[in-house]
């Protein structure tokens, strides 16, 4: 009574067999590195760390300079600019309270983009990578207790800022809990790095030090924490 449908074939031609390959994982990840390439040549031309010796153009002034300020340090996170140079910038350009808002705003900017382009351009390929013991494991933590630990990783740095960042994306963690992490858990370190950045032309003064003892002190403990995560890592991964 009813003719037979027809069973759909994937199409084929040069266009489809193009596009599947466009959008493979791997000519993603290709995509992914030469998007991050492209932004650390930018910033090794624009050199970022003049802001410290020159200053802020005087065309922008209060909280437009503050949140320009913001919108670029996020850009200049995801070129793998290091946080603390630019934390210090913030604190030496806009004062303590207005550099660590700035500050605060550009570090979430920051990984919420690069968590984004490693989640959208990166996951497919890289989780095909993870096949180390610690990786897998390191994959296992992020996936099951992501806040806790992205929490315990801004609070404690141990690992840089980016590598986290892309850590985080090929894991199954979402992004909300990501980036609330990475909130509150920058206040600490960023706030101190600010505040040094503040009072730097005064080195010897009780605040300054302050600043740079608790640098010192939260140092030292994110390398006691990588050392004990890692060992941990590895003796609760199972063995070949």
């Amino acid at each position: 009574m009813f003719d037979p449908v027809p069973a759909t074939r994937p199409a084929s031609g040069p266009a489809p067999r193009l596009s599947r390959a466009l959008l493979s994982p791997w000519s993603r990840l290709s995509l992914l590195v030469v998007v991050l390439l492209g932004a650390a040549s930018t910033m090794l031309l624009f050199e970022p760390q003049r802001l410290l010796a020159s200053g802020w153009p005087p065309e922008l002034t209060g909280g437009a300079a503050a949140m320009v300020f913001g919108l670029a340090y996020g850009a200049l996170t995801v070129a793998f600019v290091p946080r603390p140079l630019l934390n210090i910038a913030a604190g030496a350009l806009f004062g303590a309270q207005t550099g660590l808002a700035a500050a605060l705003a550009g570090t979430v900017l920051g990984a919420g983009v690069s968590f984004m382009l490693g989640r959208v351009l990166g996951q497919d390929a890289l989780r095909t990578l993870l096949r180390g013991r610690l990786l897998t494991a390191a994959d296992g933590v992020l996936s099951r207790h992501g806040f806790r630990s992205v929490l315990a990783l801004r609070l404690f740095p141990g690992v840089p800022f980016a590598a986290a960042n892309y850590c985080a994306a090929t894991s199954r963690m979402g992004a909300p809990p990501f980036l609330l992490a990475t909130g509150l858990g920058s206040i600490p370190n960023t706030a101190a790095y600010v505040i040094a950045g503040s009072e730097a032309a005064s080195p010897t003064s009780p605040v300054f030090l302050a600043a740079m003892g608790f640098i010192v002190l939260s140092g030292l403990g994110g390398a006691l924490v990588a050392w004990r995560r890692r060992h941990r890592l590895g003796r609760d991964t199972p063995k070949d």
